[in-house]
């Protein structure tokens, strides 16, 4: 844990079962471990404070436990990761010990720890409520992809940018890098607790973004420059992609 950040950070790594384009998707079999267990041994490698895995059925919450990582079983109808995450924060942490909260995607098995421990750095600067992962596009088909989300922001430093909004369009005009952004989160646990007590706004609605709910209201977001994009398995291809990776690193 950075010693210029106060408090004591936990790990929170949402799982959840049902997934349309690859049904099962924690439990996939990646060089010989359940995809989420690898998402663990990641944040395990990262060292940046305990961690915990929300899952939503109880063969995961087995195949977590079995791995010897903490795991707590949260509700099926949450709309959202931060919900999932919070809903097993105040289980497992109900005396508040944990002051930051880094939501790492279930769906990651291939990230780099570094990539990890660098949403941490924004974190160091007390105005910022959320710190967030970007990183330069370099392929020109991504700038035009409504699936890669991109964040615009103010450079406010090496690597660091304030994020002033997330969109699916191609932003901002004119000449000048563009970011894709990653989706890992560090919430201060405050900040945690009041962005899920907050309804739907209206651009996370139009954007299907919700982390623009957290600049609606007036929070602050800053974006870490990482060098590249994590993983993130959501169909067989990527799954396949993920064994490769993982099976030649463990030789």
């Amino acid at each position: 844990m950075n010693n210029r950040i106060a408090g004591k950070a936990v790990v929170l790594i949402p799982a959840r079962m049902a997934s349309t384009r690859l049904p099962g998707k924690p439990l996939a079999d990646i060089a010989g471990l359940p995809m989420i267990v690898q998402v663990a041994h990641r944040a395990r490698e990262a060292d940046v404070g305990r961690i915990i895995v929300a899952v939503d059925d109880q063969r995961t919450f087995d195949a977590v436990a079995s791995a010897g990582y903490e795991a707590v079983m949260t509700r099926l109808d949450h709309q959202s990761g931060s919900d999932r995450i919070h809903e097993a924060l105040g289980k497992s942490d109900a005396g508040a010990d944990a002051d930051i909260i880094i939501n790492v995607q279930g769906d990651l098995p291939t990230i780099d720890p570094a990539t990890i421990r660098s949403a941490l750095s924004p974190l160091e600067e007390p105005s910022v409520d959320i710190a967030t992962l970007t990183v330069e596009i370099t392929e020109e088909a991504e700038k035009t992809n409504p699936n890669v989300v991109k964040v615009v922001g103010s450079p406010i430093g090496q690597n660091r940018l304030r994020a002033l909004y997330f969109t699916r369009a191609t932003a901002p005009y004119g000449a000048g890098p563009l970011y894709h952004h990653i989706g890992l989160y560090a919430y201060r646990r405050s900040t945690l607790e009041r962005f899920v007590s907050l309804p739907p706004s209206t651009l996370e609605k139009r954007e299907s973004l919700e982390q623009l709910r957290a600049l609606e209201v007036g929070m602050r977001i800053d974006a870490q420059v990482v060098n590249t994009i994590p993983l993130g398995v959501d169909t067989p291809a990527d799954l396949e992609k993920a064994r490769r990776i993982l099976s030649s690193s463990s030789q």
